[in-house]
């Protein structure tokens, strides 16, 4: 395929596993039609961006039509492009000019719940208990004399209660559907043959449109134990708190994985076949069978996101992910920041153990984010992971180094979290502020409109052009950090060395080493022609808080 990025192998069936893929969160990426909001037609010009900082493929954040009650994770119509962002000829028109630039795209797929405008849950509503329209759904009659009260008492990651009551045509109120996200996103019921069969085609759709991956969102969640009387479920989203014999209720269920069987039948019938990423909050040694070659393929460990700024903790992390990957003969996936977190820049300047749902409710001011600090710590973290063998997600945006917008006001914020908590938990809207493209335009480059959340005017500090060409940048650090990383990837196998308390060394097996200081005092560097350091090194010794690469 011409305009193939050097090392690209483009039917290689396993190319995924040691791929570095850049997440776009769409609405928030680049907007071409001054509307405010990221489009397909914004990411193709961003293109040649994407394929200079040396990336392998692009995951796209939900672009299907929706009302935003989620960030797109309520989906109106899984097989179409939300009108605001454009439409089924751009998409694969963006498709086309990904490969032609060598890289792949994975886009988000939500097969634990729709909208609650998708069609087929509103003829759930117009139709009657235990109608086949309903039986897509999960809904279940209330208790108490007139069925005022839930089903039961399981909780929602969105509000209080994972039940909402319908009402029906002549204003009376009816059943009640399930939901362990928004109330506008109704679960499917996925032992409905209708649903499974739907998403089989839905993989097709997109795989026939050039689609190399998928990944799959809240992937533990689609099997439920909905038998009476129902098993109680204390809290939601605490993975701590989930068995390891596929016994919860509502997450990480054995009988999930016929559904991925089945999956990985139609990624077969595609060359290169494709493959899935599964979004799974379980652990770790229940990670393992979504990535399995007969499953999904990969599934996210954030498990180096959660770990704090720690030498021995990152060793005991890193040996713990590359020991669970094995067991699956899959990759392991490396990622600091996405889009449901504080960004790593913010969250490294923060003292140890810092409440960071206190921290955003204080507009970021307890504690002050030591800025300096999260910068070193976010550069260093950033080579170890690129060092590491697997695959390596990163967030938009963070190769800019960018912090976390942690001031937005209240009448700004359009996450549930915030909307549907009461304001006791600020959400997710801080780490999804558009991107600054160009310091000297409105809107710092990303639209010539109003952004749909506010770009502070700080921004312009991080933006693509004040750091374009600019030795010493975060930009041009990835930029050479990928660069090198895409010639010295070998075999997926590390070896750790003896090191100070202090440090994490490793090598590959063609002598490429990381040595991370994760200390605040230099430390002597051992012998090899250095390849990249994360800050200017001024002499033999490492600095506190950086990386370097060396050959050895």
């Amino acid at each position: 395929m011409s305009g193939s990025l050097p090392g690209v192998i483009v039917d290689d069936p396993h190319w995924w596993r040691q791929a570095v893929v850049y997440q776009v969160y769409p609405r928030s990426f680049s907007d071409s039609d001054g509307d405010g909001l990221g489009d397909v037609q914004g990411i193709i010009s961003r293109i040649p961006y994407l394929r200079e900082l040396g990336v392998d493929a692009v995951w796209l954040c939900p672009f299907y039509p929706s009302a935003l009650a989620d960030g797109g994770y309520d989906v109106d119509d899984y097989r179409n492009v939300d009108p605001r962002l454009g439409s089924l000829d751009d998409f694969d028109e963006m498709v086309g000019a990904l490969h032609e630039a060598g890289l792949k795209i994975f886009v988000d797929l939500v097969p634990n719940h729709s909208s609650d405008r998708h069609e087929w849950f509103r003829a759930a509503l117009a139709a009657d208990p235990g109608s086949s329209e309903r039986d897509r759904y999960i809904f279940r009659d209330g208790l108490g004399d007139s069925g005022e009260l839930p089903p039961n008492d399981w909780p929602s990651h969105f509000a209080p209660s994972a039940w909402t009551r319908t009402t029906k045509a002549d204003g009376s109120p009816g059943q009640w559907y399930l939901h362990l996200f928004a109330p506008e996103q109704p679960d499917f019921n996925w032992d409905n043959d209708e649903v499974n069969n739907d998403f089989l085609f839905t993989l097709r759709f997109w795989s026939d449109r050039g689609v190399d991956g998928f990944r799959v969102d809240v992937a533990h969640g689609l099997k439920k134990d909905l038998s009476e009387p129902y098993k109680p479920v204390p809290s939601i989203g605490v993975m701590e708190d989930l068995p390891t014999d596929g016994s919860h209720p509502l997450f990480d269920r054995d009988e999930v994985h016929e559904v991925y069987r089945a999956w990985r039948s139609v990624f077969n019938e595609y060359s290169p076949p494709r493959v899935a990423v599964a979004e799974a909050g379980v652990l770790a040694e229940r990670r393992a069978q979504y990535a399995t070659a007969d499953e999904l393929g990969q599934a996210f460990n954030f498990d180096l996101l959660q770990t704090r700024w720690d030498a021995q903790a990152f060793r005991e992390t890193i040996t713990r992910c590359l020991d669970v990957a094995e067991g699956s003969s899959s990759s392991s996936t490396w990622t600091l920041s996405n889009h449901d977190v504080v960004r790593h820049a913010s969250r490294y300047g923060l003292p140890d153990g810092t409440d960071l749902e206190a921290w955003l409710l204080s507009g970021g001011t307890h504690p002050a984010v030591d800025i300096e600090q999260g910068a070193r710590r976010a550069r260093a973290a950033a080579m170890l992971l690129l060092a590491l063998p697997g695959s390596v997600y990163l967030y938009q945006g963070e190769e800019l180094g960018l912090l976390e917008v942690a001031d937005l006001p209240a009448e700004a914020l359009q996450d549930p979290i915030w909307l549907r908590d009461n304001g006791a938990r600020k959400g997710r809207d801080g780490c999804r502020i558009p991107l600054p493209w160009n310091s000297e335009l409105p809107s710092l480059g990303f639209t010539i409109g109003t952004p749909h959340l506010p770009i502070p005017a700080w921004f312009s500090n991080y933006a693509v052009d004040a750091q374009d060409g600019v030795e010493g940048s975060t930009l041009e650090l990835y930029r050479a950090a990928l660069r090198t990383r895409r010639q010295l990837q070998s075999t997926e196998t590390l070896t750790w060395h003896e090191h100070p308390d202090d440090v994490v060394w490793f090598s590959r097996d063609n002598g490429w080493n990381s040595f991370t200081n994760f200390g605040t005092e230099p430390v002597v560097r051992p012998a090899g022609a250095e390849l990249l350091c994360s800050v200017p090194l001024h002499t033999g010794d490492v600095p506190g808080e950086s990386t370097v690469w060396f050959r050895g």
